[in-house]
């Protein structure tokens, strides 16, 4: 049932063949090994849990870098460093940027799992498979994650695959088949059980003999399912539907790519946030307002409290409001280290660069008219600290240089007037 997209958007005829046979497996247990609906029903539902642990083990080595909507707290610092931990002897590397994405599509696809299961396991298979249609079942299950895991090294590790795929084009077919074997299979049981007679009009659907339906509720789940697997299989055909329409299907996204940063020529200066700076700049009132999830997090925490308060636990209590304050101020600090901490400012007469000292790369390059606008943030902590911040306004986001000791080398880089001075 895998149809893995190759390095070269091509798919040659085994696959179609491999996707066919695939899809026919289900229907030889039926007809030929006696297989009922609750034997379908479990290899479905293993097979899902299979692609899925697949998925994420391809969303960990993809080869583009992952995107997330808006700058969310420490995800998003994560995700804007460019570094790749290499495998040794391999171009294959596991990027920073994929890290947050996987944080949130395993407990994501744990549930969406566990969901398909109460859909359809739960709920369509009420009895436990036969003996040797389970250990069947079982010994298939076994065949497909072989089979998946196969088709992944080859397809996507030594193919070269991975290059064209970002963490969450990776998983996104999971989802897909996860409609299908759910919502697809429930419907369908539901169906077929009242056209079969098995259930009465007022009955609940976990009355579906399995034994009665098994095989129109294969031909169904079957045909969904090829239907998605033919989709995955030519999807290169999709895309260029998909790009010649005026509706967004979503087959056309592409990952981003590396961007090329080129160093500066000449250092004139270098540039870091200042010791202080960087201590305390983390709970500033700024920061704190750019990441409101934080003040929520320890706000959560303190609504606990008051469960302990009204039963008079004094000491949980005062624990807790401790907690309410120290996550809040753990999460904006590590945020703002992840952001500033190792960064180095490297100006030329042309250009600024921003250099991760820690992971030695290359953030981003500014040049003369790259930006929008230009401003200088002086507020009370600055001029406590005798600092300011350089916020260069550019058409997809605002870079900020914050609590710089002399930031008049980066502005003589910029001809254009500075606001909030």
């Amino acid at each position: 049932m895998v149809a893995l997209q190759t390095a070269q958007h091509y798919s040659p005829p085994a696959e179609t063949i491999a996707v066919i046979v695939a899809n026919a497996v289900p229907l030889v247990g039926v007809v030929f090994l006696g297989w009922d609906l609750a034997a379908l029903v479990f290899l479905y539902w293993f097979e899902l849990g299979i692609l899925s642990f697949w998925a994420l083990v391809r969303a960990l080595f993809a080869g583009r870098p992952s995107e997330l909507d808006g700058d969310p707290l420490i995800a998003g610092a994560v995700v804007r460093k460019r570094t790749t931990i290499a495998l040794p002897a391999t171009d294959v590397g596991i990027r920073l940027s994929t890290l947050p994405v996987i944080a949130i599509a395993t407990p994501i696809l744990t549930l969406v799992w566990f969901f398909a299961g109460v859909t359809t396991v739960g709920v369509i298979g009420t009895e436990t498979p036969d003996p040797d249609a389970l250990r069947m079942v079982v010994l298939a299950g076994f065949g497909i994650f072989l089979s998946e895991g196969a088709s992944t090294l080859v397809e996507y590790f030594y193919r070269g695959g991975y290059r064209e795929e970002s963490a969450q084009t990776a998983i996104q077919s999971v989802f897909i088949r996860a409609a299908v074997v759910g919502v697809g299979g429930m419907l369908t049981a539901v169906f077929v059980g009242l056209g079969a007679g098995s259930v009465a009009p007022d009955e609940p659907i976990t009355a579906v003999d399995p034994t009665v339906v098994g095989l129109p509720l294969l031909v169904g789940i079957v045909l969904v399912k090829f239907g998605f697997d033919l989709g995955g299989l030519y999807r290169e055909r999709l895309v260029a539907f998909d790009e010649a329409s005026y509706f967004e299907l979503g087959w056309a996204y592409d990952p981003p790519q590396d961007e090329t940063i080129p160093p500066v020529e000449t250092v004139a200066d270098r540039l870091r946030p200042t010791v202080p700076g960087r201590v305390v700049g983390s709970v500033s009132v700024l920061n704190i307002r750019r990441h409101p999830g934080a003040v929520a997090v320890g706000g959560f925490i303190l609504l606990i409290s008051l469960l302990f308060v009204m039963g008079g636990v004094w000491d949980v209590v005062l624990l807790l409001v401790v907690v309410s304050l120290a996550v809040p101020i753990g999460l904006l600090t590590l945020d703002y280290w992840l952001r500033y901490g190792g960064v180095e400012y490297r100006v030329s007469g042309d250009a600024v660069v921003a250099y991760d000292r820690l992971f030695r790369t290359r953030l981003w390059r500014i040049e003369p008219w790259d930006e929008s606008g230009l401003r200088l943030e002086r507020g009370r902590l600055h001029r406590l600290l005798d600092t300011s911040t350089v916020v260069i306004e550019c058409s997809d986001r605002d870079i900020r240089l914050p609590h710089l000791r002399d930031p008049a080398p980066i502005l003589d880089v910029f001809d254009r007037r500075v606001s909030g001075v």
